[in-house]
């Protein structure tokens, strides 16, 4: 059957009937500290743009709007209002795609600081990686549209900032972390 030329109705196709629908937004947010220095963070962005193109094929195909919004934390009071506790932070419709994760010391974000800044790690296949592998964000990305992310622990907001993230930003203006 040609779905193309199925008439649905007296008055158009399927096709025509789906393209007319309101299309869900999906909202995907890489909030990091700096782009220019942190290994992590730039890790992070550039295995994003490889992940993109795939994951906004397969959002589009299924009806939905993808936004990609980078985000630069430049400020205790822009990490409150963002509720932003560790970085680099991959959200889709403002939940952490990862739940599991732990920080370690990275040392180009403890420039210009008397004590060690740590960044998020990410966990996959049982392994602990500083820079997310891109299976891990095209998995973990379309699980948080599709499903899967309700067995998830539901995240609390926050607008506590973590004594790490207030260590990276006592050191500025010494080290400029603009992308």
């Amino acid at each position: 059957m040609n779905v193309k030329n199925t008439p649905l109705t007296c008055c158009g196709t399927i096709s025509e009937s789906i393209a007319k629908e309101k299309k869900e937004r999906v909202t995907i947010d890489f909030l990091y500290l700096d782009l220019r220095e942190c290994d992590r963070c730039k890790g992070t962005n550039e295995q994003l743009e490889f992940a993109l193109p795939i994951i906004t094929q397969a959002l589009k195909a299924s009806g939905f709007e993808v936004e990609v919004r980078k985000i630069h934390v430049q400020s205790v009071h822009q990490a409150a209002a963002l509720g932003f506790v560790v970085s680099p932070t991959i959200r889709v419709n403002n939940r952490d795609i990862q739940f599991n994760w732990r920080e370690t010391p990275c040392d180009p974000c403890s420039k210009g600081c008397a004590s060690k800044v740590s960044c998020r790690e990410w966990e996959y296949g049982e392994r602990w990686y500083e820079v997310p592998p891109k299976e891990l964000m095209i998995r973990s990305i379309l699980r948080e549209v599709y499903g899967g992310a309700a067995e998830a622990a539901p995240q609390p907001p926050t607008t506590e900032v973590p004594d790490n993230l207030k260590r990276f930003f006592a050191k500025q203006p010494c080290c400029e972390t603009t992308a």
